[in-house]
């Protein structure tokens, strides 16, 4: 049988939900395979996914990264780790359970039957919603989705979501090299690229839940390079394409 989605979870110091993460996405049994990109937590998180390689054989991979090298490119070694392989559906999710599994099979829908060539998991369409979250994190969230729509011009309701499928065509047709972010601005930029590309978007309503276990990565410098780094995403537009280039081989002239 063919395997073709591929969730990838980034880790660091998630010892607290991560084999519980696994344990929810595997019990779906809608074929998910799940590649682990820890970037060298201290706190043993890649020794627990190490472990549990055995209980699901096959199904869940490893990938370990000396340092925490952020969100971005753990993200972009997944994605060319999964094209090596040929999976067709290549997911984006958190270890933290604010993105519930049971929703990957929506987003998976969304790409195989839906139209999309990507999927984004909303949480500002009718029927996404936010929960357990305090108000002042709420209008940040809002607020910084509005802001993002105003300067890019993106049809995006959700510019910011972290919870995404792509479509292998539309990873293979980005020039990673020119994806300038890697922390909190990075899913704006991919979301950004794709859109800019031609790529068929669509928003699919989520339930997003606060952590409950290990602590938020948020701090004010991911919220100055989300506002500074949309800014920039503006002007970088101007001079970039995002397009992957392709080496052709030279054209054999014609026999006269």
């Amino acid at each position: 049988m063919l395997v073709e989605k591929l969730v990838i979870i980034p880790t660091f110091n998630e010892k607290e939900n991560i084999a519980s993460i696994l344990k929810a996405v595997f019990e779906l049994q809608q074929d998910f395979h799940v590649l682990v990109i820890d970037d060298g937590s201290p706190d043993g998180t890649a020794d627990i996914v190490r472990h549990l390689q055995s209980v699901y054989p096959g199904f869940l991979h490893l990938e370990e990264r000396r340092g925490k090298l952020g969100l971005g490119t753990a993200y972009i070694h997944g994605f060319k780790w999964g094209i090596s392989r040929g999976y067709r559906f290549i997911f984006e999710m958190d270890a933290d359970f604010s993105h519930r599994p049971i929703d990957l099979p929506k987003l998976y829908d969304a790409c195989k039957r839906g139209g999309a060539d990507v999927a984004v998991g909303s949480r500002y369409v009718p029927q996404g919603k936010v929960v357990n979250w305090p108000w002042d994190r709420i209008a940040l969230s809002k607020g910084g989705s509005i802001y993002t729509r105003l300067i890019t011009w993106m049809p995006i309701n959700d510019p910011t979501a972290g919870f995404m499928c792509y479509k292998k065509e539309v990873l293979e047709s980005i020039n990673f090299d020119e994806i300038h972010f890697v922390g909190y601005a990075f899913q704006i930029e991919m979301k950004f690229a794709a859109w800019k590309l031609g790529f068929k978007i669509k928003e699919v309503p989520i339930q997003f839940e606060d952590r409950k276990y290990g602590e938020s990565k948020m701090n004010k410098g991911i919220i100055k390079e989300g506002v500074l780094g949309v800014l920039k995403l503006r002007w970088y537009s101007l001079f970039t394409n995002y397009r992957r280039r392709v080496k052709t081989a030279p054209a054999i002239p014609a026999e006269r």
